[in-house]
């Protein structure tokens, strides 16, 4: 009996590895990144594009105001603040997209440096957003406590000194490393490359002097989305 079931668990095992493990592999084969999944960096940069701009025409640019805005503004900036978390979602899938570009031919060095920035990005934002939207919930329960203690002006300050000090220059150095790689290997056309390396030279070099340089991030992330988005559809009409 016992040489029966070693006979038996041996048999099946064989039928799994012949059987089961090709299907297994085929199956794992088969899993490729959507050609549309570009649309996830045309999302991101949307999502951004209008929180940035609700904030900039709501919130007065010195960190230091007294506050008056939030009596009419709390509302439009709330909003931006939510729409935020779902622009990170979208930018997480378009990292993932540039990866999948790349392929095998992603340099180590290059690719650490873009994947590591492109996350300390999202966690400088999020960071900054948490801050704010600490603020604003303190506003809305105790306006008077929130301007009179201090605490409105001291997460105005550090809202403002993340986003602008850490989190659009790790947005700066993600653009310079992605267009870096892009240069090196052709995943989008050489012009668009060297506009990014100028973009990101500007992005690192003009916060605090030009209140709306921040919107050159999600405007080049949308420029490489759409190229991206349109070479994968030419692709699949031309494989179809």
């Amino acid at each position: 009996m016992t040489a029966l079931s070693v006979a038996v668990i041996v048999s099946l095992a064989a039928w799994a590895e012949a059987v089961v493990m090709p299907d297994l592999e085929l199956r794992r084969s088969e899993l490729r990144t959507p050609r549309a999944a570009a649309v996830a960096g045309i999302v991101f940069s949307l999502l951004l594009l209008a929180s940035l701009v609700l904030l900039r025409v709501t919130v007065p640019a010195n960190p230091q105001d007294a506050g008056v805005w939030l009596t009419r503004g709390a509302g439009r900036a709330r909003l931006a603040l939510q729409l935020l978390p779902f622009a990170g979602i979208a930018f997480l899938w378009f990292i993932g997209v540039l990866r999948d570009r790349l392929g095998p031919r992603e340099d180590k060095f290059f690719a650490t440096v873009f994947f590591g920035r492109g996350l300390l990005f999202l966690a400088m934002m999020f960071a900054s957003v948490a801050v704010a939207g600490g603020v604003l919930r303190l506003y809305e329960g105790n306006p008077a406590l929130a301007i009179e203690s201090g605490l409105y002006a001291f997460g105005r300050t550090v809202s403002d000194e993340i986003t602008n000090v850490y989190t659009m220059k790790m947005a700066g150095v993600f653009m310079f490393s992605t267009s870096t790689m892009s240069l090196r290997t052709g995943i989008t056309p050489r012009w668009m490359a060297q506009l990014g390396l100028a973009l990101a030279l500007f992005l690192l070099f003009s916060l605090g002097l030009i209140s709306w340089a921040p919107l050159v991030f999600p405007l080049w992330v949308l420029l490489v989305s759409v190229h991206i988005l349109l070479a994968n559809l030419g692709r699949g009409r031309e494989t179809g």
